[in-house]
């Protein structure tokens, strides 16, 4: 950097985030974009990952207990929110 070597170490990560369709926000330059790897992401399935979790544990019938319990999450997230 500007005439001087600059030690890195490799288990060390530079993440950004970009929501561009905010207002008020701009797209990243594009020497900066090529700088950075794009990652996608999505959405979890709360419902599959109560599902797994109450499985786990020994729940019979966890397939009708993670749609109960999603459904009451999601009541409880749009109250409180």
């Amino acid at each position: 950097f500007e005439g001087k070597d600059i030690a890195l170490d490799s288990r060390t990560g530079i993440f950004i985030t970009m929501n561009p369709g905010y207002a008020g926000r701009t797209e990243l330059p594009d020497n900066l974009k090529a700088l950075f790897r794009p990652v996608q992401m999505i959405v979890p399935d709360l419902q599959q990952i109560c599902e797994i979790m109450l499985f786990s544990e020994g729940f019979d019938s966890a397939k009708e207990l993670a749609k109960k319990m999603t459904v009451l999450y999601k009541l409880a997230k749009e109250q409180l929110s």
